[in-house]
């Protein structure tokens, strides 16, 4: 093929693909046209000639021992005995190579057609594996588009510039529904590819991550590190909880992060189905930590019992009789917040009367659907 390197140029340009990668595509694809159209038992090699700017097609042949096994395989033509290699160079030795050119041209329609295949599967292949790259470096980021569909399991499809991603229903907010056209937010959880789809990529707005980074976006302070979230829990659409902390002395992490008036933390709060956001600022201290996270109940005290190697840490909090239900919370949200965000199961302790003492873990909340019946826990 004549003028291959302009074919290449062009080709790089109008995917936006690397020169060098698109030279390799085309080496491959007449590697694997020769395959098809002489024998698929051959070793090809392809190298393209910068001079006369066309692709030089040898099939290799290499010089074994004469009771080599590889005589008497299926590949056998891609070998061949040193005797036989002798009679044509004396010099010739064990593991040397030949080299015969072959033209594909001479093979005719057939072999034309065949190589105009290869070359449209190994340069989308290679349009598909830049992309990859590309949204595999933009997991964990918001992503915009604008939706497509919505199918009958109730995932929305949205296309994002030059791909099309989706957002499982798993992955929405309680309440959301979606309709074609309009524009949506979320964060990239997943890229995949293979070979019989191609790209998949799966949004979601249910996840931690996307609240952070709702945040970094309305939040200077966030997006330059002068706060940091440190740790993230969410309900979604209900409640969650962030743990910040800054690295200048002269910034209130939390200030900074409510904005005036609220304005900022009520613009991700409105972006997520008004989903109520409480921000707590960070400590490595893990009682006051504890303490801190269980807000609004007024913590009494915090002690940490258990084994962290024995995998039964908890956190047992004591507190007055009239704080239980604020530590709870609806639907036992505050409590299930406060374990997710410190990793701890959370035990609560009254300090009055001192009898009333229950475990409430995230597994034991999750089955209670009202503060009665979580109360009942505790007396």
């Amino acid at each position: 093929m004549e003028n291959i390197l302009d074919i290449i140029d062009s080709i790089a340009h109008e995917k936006g693909l690397a020169p060098e990668k698109v030279k390799e595509g085309m080496k491959t694809a007449f590697v694997q046209a020769a395959k098809r159209v002489i024998n698929p038992k051959f070793a090809y090699e392809a190298e393209i000639d910068e001079d006369s700017k066309t692709v030089i097609l040898n099939q290799v042949i290499t010089v074994v021992a004469d009771d080599a096994p590889e005589l008497e395989s299926e590949e056998a033509e891609a070998y061949m005995s040193l005797t036989e290699a002798k009679e044509n160079d004396d010099d010739i030795e064990i593991g040397d190579q030949f080299q015969i050119e072959h033209n594909l041209e001479d093979h005719g329609r057939t072999a034309a057609m065949s190589l105009h295949r290869e070359m449209e599967f190994h340069i989308q292949r290679l349009v598909e594996d830049d992309m990859f790259s590309k949204y595999k470096s933009k997991i964990g980021t918001i992503a915009t588009g604008r939706v497509t569909s919505v199918d009958s399991t109730q995932s929305t499809f949205i296309e994002m510039d030059e791909v099309r991603a989706v957002l499982p229903m798993k992955s929405r907010i309680k309440g959301e529904v979606f309709k074609v056209g309009d524009v949506v937010q979320a964060v990239v959880r997943r890229v995949n590819i293979d070979k019989a789809n191609g790209i998949s990529i799966e949004l979601s707005r249910t996840s931690p991550k996307f609240l952070q980074e709702l945040l970094a976006l309305e939040v200077p302070e966030i997006k330059d590190g002068l706060v940091v979230i440190e740790r993230s829990a969410r309900i979604p659409g209900e409640r969650a909880k962030i743990a910040l902390y800054t690295t200048d002395p002269k910034i209130d992490p939390i200030g900074a992060t409510v904005g005036v008036k609220g304005v900022r933390i009520n613009a991700v709060s409105e972006e997520l189905l008004n989903e109520s956001i409480d921000c707590i600022e960070y400590t490595t201290v893990k009682e006051l930590f504890i303490a801190r996270v269980m807000s609004p109940a007024i913590i009494s005290a915090v002690s940490i019992e258990g084994s962290e190697d024995e995998g039964n840490l908890k956190a047992v909090v004591t507190l007055p009789s009239d704080q239980k239900s604020k530590a709870i919370g609806k639907s036992g949200i505050n409590i299930r917040l406060a374990s997710m965000i410190t990793g701890l199961d959370i035990e609560l302790v009254e300090q009055d009367g001192g009898s009333a003492m229950a475990g409430s873990t995230n597994e034991e909340v999750e089955k209670k659907d009202d503060i009665s019946a979580l109360e009942s826990l505790f007396n």
